[in-house]
């Protein structure tokens, strides 16, 4: 029980040395002591304010990255638009081209053809004209040989001159 109550004399000189530290460490150590706590609060505080910081500036930065690449998005939509336009445009100029082409060489060949077949007939009209003619004139050489076929014949356009 010796260790439970401490003389006087023991609590005396511990009181003593516990104020003789208290009074040196006040004196030398606590200033500096409190100095770097509130130093290391300081930092502390200023550590997470920097970091909220840029904890709202990264939160911005990836805002307006969301926001270019919204609009980059937007960009390729419609240039892939543009590009799809053009290039329906231009097919469908092309197609409308080459229809005109081929109806302008269909137009040609039709001109080509209805002007051969109008020669071709002439030619044959030309060929049996000709024909007639030398027919004709074969058959009246023959009936006109005689001198009973030539009067016969006389009277015949006698009568048709008549008959006008």
């Amino acid at each position: 029980m010796d260790l439970l109550t401490p003389e006087l004399g023991l609590f005396f000189w511990t009181l003593v040395a516990f104020l003789a530290v208290f009074f040196i460490l006040r004196k030398f150590a606590w200033k500096p002591i409190l100095d770097s706590l509130g130093e290391r609060e300081k930092g502390i505080a200023d550590s997470i304010a920097t970091a909220e910081r840029v904890k709202s500036e990264m939160s911005q930065l990836k805002a307006e990255n969301e926001k270019l690449l919204a609009q980059a998005r937007e960009e390729r939509t419609a240039m892939l638009k543009d590009a799809k336009d053009i290039k329906d445009r231009i097919v469908n100029d092309a197609k409308d081209q080459a229809k005109e082409e081929a109806n302008k060489i269909i137009i040609d060949a039709q001109q080509q053809i209805q002007q051969q077949k109008m020669a071709a007939l002439t030619e044959v009209k030309n060929e049996i004209g000709t024909l007639a003619i030398e027919v004709a004139e074969k058959i009246l050489r023959k009936q006109l040989s005689a001198a009973e076929g030539q009067e016969a014949y006389m009277n015949m356009l006698a009568e048709n001159i008549k008959l006008n």
